[in-house]
């Protein structure tokens, strides 16, 4: 099974090696049928303390690393 990307804001880097990435999706509301905006927040790995508050990255799930850390980020794809 593939691993899952995912693309969001990192909103702390507070952490050593980690970051907190915000991760925004909308759906469709099932009965309302409306769309909604939904949020959630990962732990990442980042390994270089790189990236900082307001950088977007692209994230890949990995073995656990820590409790919360389940997460690293992707380095940059050079086109």
């Amino acid at each position: 099974m593939p691993k899952r990307i995912l693309e969001g804001e990192v909103v702390s880097d507070k952490g050593d090696k980690t970051i907190v990435v915000k991760v925004n999706r909308t759906i469709l509301h099932p009965v309302m049928k409306k769309t909604v905006r939904l949020s959630k927040k990962y732990h990442a790995h980042d390994e270089g303390n790189v990236h900082k508050i307001g950088d977007v990255v692209r994230i890949q799930e990995c073995p656990p690393k820590s409790k919360l850390k389940t997460w690293e980020v992707l380095p940059k794809a050079s086109a």
